[in-house]
């Protein structure tokens, strides 16, 4: 249960990001992908102000933060 609950999270996450920074059109699979990913690059970014928030509230919200970072990132390579 707790995979598929990440998976959501990084699915929600990836999707809100994408209303935020412009990113490439993807699909679920893509959105799954940006959101796990920023939600360990949100994490570790949070940790060093020591934020930390708990809930899936908080774990979508790190990892949309996360998120755009990435694709912020991501934007930067290919321009």
């Amino acid at each position: 249960m707790e995979i598929i609950i990440t998976l959501l999270i990084g699915a929600v996450a990836g999707w809100l990001a994408g209303f935020i920074v412009p990113k490439s059109k993807g699909g679920l699979l893509w959105n799954i992908i940006i959101g796990l990913i920023g939600g360990f690059i949100g994490g570790n970014v949070l940790s060093w102000f020591g934020v930390a928030w708990g809930g899936i509230i908080g774990s979508i919200v790190t990892a949309v933060i996360g998120a755009v970072i990435l694709i912020w990132i991501v934007n930067l390579i290919r321009k």
